[in-house]
């Protein structure tokens, strides 16, 4: 699982002993529904109130949103500060030993509530056994925390809930204190600052976990990873792992058979094949580029200006 960080958050959540993952209530998230896709709320009045009396508030638990991938542009985006950031790699098994009272489970994705509760809850309305309630109310719990819309889905979110014991508080947040045997690497943005390089790095050493840094490539848009030693690696059946081969200059992963990427094949002969067939160059070059572009501009734009 990995957890997607600013770099201002550094020093604040690594320590020598660990990370520290910090908690919220669900009516504290961004998501403005949160909580909200258990039943299709259209229902008869007399049936809603019963829901309404049954479930009540639902009840506000310690959370925190992990990924299922490091490698979710729009992650590093929206949490990792435009990609300057970083992200935690954790072992969930060791996570789970650690903490067994959590409660660990991924997050579906569906356009709306479907019906799986509906039935539940009419047998509650109409029938009134008390085992019919239950179910209701611990279904809806289940929807409730582990069901989002599907505008979410690019996160490949998997949550944690703890009990508050395990909480501690600090300066208004919840922590949970990990220790460094369930953190196995720690991954740096593409754009992060050499400060936040160096920092993570030495971070990562007394850790005694892994260290790689996230890198854009220009041949595709899987970005890649590479590690303290320059090797590189994907992110390919829920782990990091090295390539097979990559590009001898760039490093970039290729397909088996080439030695380099598309861009680091092109030698001078290319660009000075391709300076000889840009009729842009040779418009430039009789004085005609910029009368060529403003006729072009004219047929182009012309109705709209």
């Amino acid at each position: 699982m990995y957890k997607y960080l600013g770099p201002s958050y550094l020093h604040d959540v690594v320590g020598d002993e660990g990370v520290s993952a910090k908690f919220s209530f669900p009516k504290d998230f961004n998501d403005p529904y949160e909580l909200f896709l258990t039943i299709d709320f259209n229902e008869k009045p007399e049936v809603l109130a019963l829901y309404a009396d049954a479930i009540g508030e639902l009840p506000q638990l310690p959370t925190t949103c992990f990924s299922h991938s490091p490698a979710v542009i729009p992650m590093w985006a929206h949490y990792a500060q435009n990609l300057t950031g970083f992200a935690i790699e954790f072992d969930e098994e060791k996570l789970q030993e650690r903490f067994p009272e959590c409660r660990f489970d991924d997050v579906k994705y569906k356009p709306a509530a479907d019906d799986e509760l509906k039935e539940t809850l009419y047998r509650a309305y109409a029938i009134g056994k008390p085992r019919y309630t239950y179910m209701l109310m611990r279904g809806v719990f289940d929807a409730a925390y582990f069901t989002k819309l599907e505008c979410w889905s690019y996160e490949q979110e998997r949550r944690m809930l703890a009990p508050e014991s395990e909480i501690r508080k600090h300066n208004g947040m919840m922590l949970l204190d990990i220790p460094k045997e369930c953190v196995t690497a720690l991954i740096c943005g593409p754009r992060a600052s050499p400060e936040t390089i160096q920092d993570l790095q030495a971070a990562a050493e007394n850790l005694s976990s892994e260290y790689f840094q996230m890198k854009v490539g220009r041949s595709n848009a899987i970005p890649y990873f590479v590690d303290v030693n320059g090797s590189s690696l994907s992110f390919a059946e829920n782990s990091i792992s090295p390539v097979a081969v990559s590009c001898k200059t760039c490093r970039e992963p290729v397909d088996a058979g080439n030695d380099f990427c598309p861009w680091c094949q092109i030698n001078d002969a290319h660009k000075r094949d391709a300076m000889d067939r840009n009729a842009y160059r040779i418009l430039d070059h009789l004085g005609l580029l910029e009368e060529y572009v403003k006729g072009m501009d004219d047929i182009t734009y012309g109705q709209n200006r």
